[in-house]
């Protein structure tokens, strides 16, 4: 469910695939996912540099089992480099742009939380329409709770301050929140004062 969450919060996925180890059973459950999601897949064959990588039996899974063509795989290893910017190159050819209305009433996705000893409870999550600030009093939709947004930003490897988030961007939210469980995977933040009128569909409990 968590996966599907994050899945929902893209355009795209990177689907990798383990040239030592082949198709695995996660792999299609996610592959599953990302297609009812309707994302674009670009299929990735990694950990080639190893030295028992069978890439010849890894591209007929791929074509059995996925439905993908070799000539659609790109070869990469995280180790040596290979690849990363075919990837790269890709990504910025084939994944569409995020959509979204700045102007329209706060949507946002809850797709994973974290707590912090020191900021509460820091919330990921994908903007669709709309803009959250500093200062904003938010509301999730689940169970009507109520927050002061503190900080805003990207997430960069380390949390990246920004003045906002806008529709069509991920990033991370810290607003006070002193429990997890107040921060449920695929609900639906929005303004308290101008709250959008539907939730993101997919939540559950």
């Amino acid at each position: 469910y968590e996966v599907s969450r994050a899945l929902a919060s893209c355009e795209g996925a990177i689907l990798l695939v383990d040239a030592s180890q082949g198709v695995q059973a996660q792999t299609m459950a996610n592959f599953y996912l990302a297609m009812e999601a309707n994302l674009t897949i670009i299929p990735v064959v990694n950990k080639v540099d190893l030295p028992y990588a069978n890439i010849e039996s890894t591209f007929e899974e791929i074509e059995n089992e996925l439905g993908f063509d070799r000539e659609e795989c790109i070869l990469a290893s995280g180790k040596t480099g290979k690849g990363v910017e075919e990837i790269l190159e890709k990504i910025a050819a084939t994944i569409p742009a995020p959509k979204g209305i700045r102007e329209e009433p706060l949507s946002a996705l809850i797709f994973d939380a974290m707590y912090d000893s020191y900021r509460g409870v820091i919330v990921y999550c994908r903007v669709f329409d709309g803009e959250i600030k500093p200062g904003d009093k938010i509301q999730f939709f689940s169970n009507k709770k109520e927050y002061e947004v503190e900080e805003v930003g990207y997430l960069r490897i380390k949390k990246i301050p920004r003045k906002s988030l806008q529709a069509g961007e991920v990033g991370y939210i810290i607003a006070g929140i002193k429990e997890i469980a107040n921060s449920r995977i695929g609900d639906t933040i929005t303004h308290a004062e101008r709250p959008c009128e539907f939730p993101l569909p997919g939540f559950r409990e």
